[in-house]
């Protein structure tokens, strides 16, 4: 018996320290692939996370995720993305193929039910557009997706070639001054633009291509640099696509659009690890105006995506883009009002212009052994523009007229370098992510000139070469100080040298300017239904060259200071909502007016608010969602009765119902409210508000689409755009300060079909 004990010891020792071995050992596998069941596409930013939040990552460009940081006592993790079944997997059943295991998700409509507040706020659940939510609204081009950012405003007031003017935390952001709009990669915003600084222009992208859209407020993240003041957009394409599709669109005011996506690389194996696909788009309208606007679009573009090494991922594309369209302009008005013309009217119906624009991007995306990501991103855009406009009709010359000719031909060359690695600290979990960016922008006779009827040149204001170069280097340091707090820290610098060669003057100036933007972030996890975060941080926006040089690059990278307070909260099993405090103050500036060819000096700005998102699940498949802005912008310095900002919004909200089937009838019905606001500096002068509700419908089977759009449901007259301009009419005697607008959208129906193949 004696003998026995031992030997029993001997055994428990044995049997316990096997299961501590099968208990805190992990399979030979370096990471998994996650990939869509149904078509082998990997799955992009799907969140991967185990029960006490140890490890939680996001899958990179090919749906990989690294187990180079999970930690050694792991056994289960759970493996989610919106729109797919939610999956946990234990690490020992795993089944690997050159160290790595595959995981598969099937597509299902997803419900709040099953939805956890996790992650940073930047990348929380209302911070992405997918291209479900983008396919389930009526739109006519990607420039209209930016509607579908919450609180964010645009207004068409030039025959819709023309890009958007775009309105935002109480900012009249002209085309695209303080927000910085990118797709892969690629600057959208245009500086020292012929029309005016930020000229952001989205018509280049085809909607059916995007894969999501990513976008948040504020000037606080590091790799966001120029015009990132009232906040970022960036637009990811679709890596690959799942079907051969072929669409045909048609609809009011001789509306036609064709699209196509092929295939031109046939999948193989359990994974789509390379694709290659060529898309393109054809499209015309007569327009609403009562002069045609025969606006024609055509879009192409050519993407390969590929795994070219164990570790690393290449990825090319090149786009081509040529847009020409005629313009009713912004109509007074008192020119309706005495029925000179009708509310679709025009007082000069030469206005238009065209525009194109081609892009080469190429990328390659590592996975370094220390499991860190290392991204290099060349790009280049090749681009013309070419605009007439008559603001003040018979104002300036009452013989010829006053409009106007904005012309350039421009070439981007840019390089986007980042480093991305999570590591330990001791027992604390830290992220770096830096990064170098270059941008080079070399513009040839830009122009502002004054003409009659595009054709014949009456004088000349502006002509002139710019060479524009802007060098920015950014480092953040994320600290997980516990599994409730992260704490980020980073600072960003930006140098630009500006050189501008005025050929009406024969003379060549230049300079130069700086400027350091630091930021700090907090993001405090409640628990699985509360996150809190507060924001803080400094961004700028550049002026133009010739801003620049005129001012020996002094106040010309006007600094914003800006604050969020907020979280992301779940109410019960099927409320979610996002609401947040925000203070922004802009540095004073000086400002080159680009229809007019003058600087002008701007003074110092502040803006508070309060931003509101909710969504809600009414029953299973129909959701409901608002949002609502407000905003109190202010110029400093001057008088309270003096001190409104003109056209910045101060209430807006948008919101609607969206009912989601995978396959059958899927819809969505949605308003978007504009609030009166003033368009001049003592509001004696009001943009008055307008209430529009659109409307969209399909029926979805696995081969073929059938759908019906509808803009302006109910067909409410309203002024898309509307400034306070003085202008004088032909038979005039002096010049008349009010009102100008740009029509709205009457009743828009479109139908569409399409087949997959």
């Amino acid at each position: 018996m004696r003998n026995l004990i031992p030997l029993s010891k001997f055994i428990l020792l044995f049997f316990f320290l096997g299961s501590g071995f099968i208990a805190f050992s992990q399979p030979n596998i370096k990471g998994i692939y996650i990939v869509n069941a149904e078509t082998k596409v990997p799955i992009q930013d799907a969140f991967v996370q185990n029960e006490d939040a140890t490890f939680n990552t996001d899958a990179d460009e090919n749906g990989f995720v690294s187990f180079k940081n999970l930690p050694p006592t792991v056994l289960k993790l759970n493996v989610s993305y919106i729109g797919f079944e939610t999956k946990s997997i234990g690490l020992d059943s795993l089944t690997a193929t050159n160290n790595t295991a595959i995981i598969y998700l099937h597509a299902r409509v997803s419900n709040l039910e099953e939805v956890r507040v996790k992650g940073t706020a930047s990348s929380g659940v209302f911070k992405t557009i997918s291209d479900l939510d983008i396919h389930l609204r009526p739109i006519n081009n990607s420039q209209e997706v930016l509607r579908m950012v919450p609180g964010l405003f645009i207004g068409q007031h030039a025959g819709g070639g023309k890009a958007e003017q775009i309105f935002l935390r109480g900012f009249d952001l002209d085309h695209g001054t303080d927000i910085n709009i990118s797709v892969d990669g690629t600057p959208v915003n245009m500086v020292s633009h012929a029309h005016g600084q930020g000229y952001a222009d989205l018509h280049w992208v085809i909607p059916e291509l995007i894969d999501k859209v990513n976008f948040n407020k504020g000037p606080y993240f590091a790799d966001k640099g120029n015009f990132t003041t009232a906040g970022f957009v960036e637009f990811k394409t679709k890596d690959y696509l799942e079907n051969n599709f072929v669409k045909a669109e048609g609809g009011q005011f001789s509306t036609f659009r064709g699209i196509t996506g092929i295939n031109l690389m046939k999948p193989k194996g359990d994974r789509r690890s390379q694709s290659l696909y060529f898309a393109g788009e054809a499209s015309y309208t007569k327009g609403y105006f009562d002069s045609p606007q025969d606006f024609n679009r055509f879009n192409s573009v050519l993407k390969y995506h590929g795994s070219i090494s164990n570790s690393s991922t290449l990825t090319t594309t090149l786009t081509g883009f040529t847009s020409k369209w005629n313009a009713s302009g912004q109509i007074p008005d008192r020119a309706v009002e005495s029925g000179m013309v009708g509310f679709y009217g025009a007082i000069d119906n030469t206005e238009g212009g065209k525009t194109s624009r081609y892009n080469a991007n190429v990328e390659l995306l590592t996975n370094l052994g220390n499991g860190a990501l290392l991204r290099n991103e060349l790009y280049y855009s090749r681009y013309k523009f070419e605009l007439y406009s008559n603001f003040t009709f018979y104002k300036e010359d009452r013989v010829n007229g006053d409009q106007i000719r904005q012309k350039e031909d421009r070439n981007i060359y840019g390089y986007n370098g980042s480093f991305r690695r999570v590591f330990y600290i001791g027992n604390i979990p830290s992220e770096t992510n830096a990064g170098i960016q270059v941008r080079f922008d070399a513009i040839k006779n830009i122009e502002l000139t004054r003409t009659k009827n595009r054709t014949v040149n009456t004088a000349d204001i502006m002509l002139g070469d710019i060479n524009e170069m802007n060098a920015g280097a950014y480092w953040s340091q994320r600290f997980s100080v516990s599994k409730k707090l992260d704490i980020t820290g980073a600072f960003r610098g930006d140098y630009f040298t500006n050189r501008y060669n005025d050929k009406l003057a024969s003379q060549v100036s230049s300079t130069n300017a700086a400027i350091i933007s630091p930021k700090l972030n907090f993001n405090y996890r409640l628990n699985d239904k509360v996150q809190l975060y507060l924001y803080n941080g400094r961004g700028f926006h550049s002026n133009d060259t010739r801003v620049a040089v005129q001012q020996n690059g002094k106040k010309v990278l006007p600094s914003a200071y800006g604050s969020d307070l907020g979280g992301i909260f779940k109410v019960g099993r099927k409320l979610l909502f996002q609401s947040a405090l925000w203070y922004l103050w802009l540095d004073q500036e000086f400002v080159y007016v680009g229809d007019e060819g003058v600087v002008e000096a701007g003074g110092k700005t502040r803006r508070y608010g309060f931003d509101f998102s909710a969504r809600y699940e009414v029953i299973k498949k129909v959701f409901a969602d608002a949002d609502v802005s407000l905003a109190n912008p202010r110029a400093l310095g001057v008088d309270k009765a003096n001190s409104y900002l003109p056209l910045a919004p101060r209430f807006s909200s948008v919101g609607g119902l969206t009912y989601r089937k995978e396959e059958g009838w899927n819809g969505s019905l949605r308003y978007r409210y504009m609030a009166d606001r003033p368009a001049n500096e003592d509001n004696s002068v009001v943009a008055k508000g307008y209430f529009v509700t659109d409307a969209a419908i399909n029926y979805t089977k696995k081969r073929w689409e059938a759908g019906i759009a509808i803009q302006n449901l109910f067909n409410v007259k309203w002024k898309e755009t509307q400034f306070d301009t003085e202008s004088r009419l032909q038979n005039e005697p002096a010049p008349v300060s009010e009102i100008h607008f740009t029509p709205g959208t009457p009743f828009f129906a479109r139908a569409s079909f399409t087949v997959f193949f």
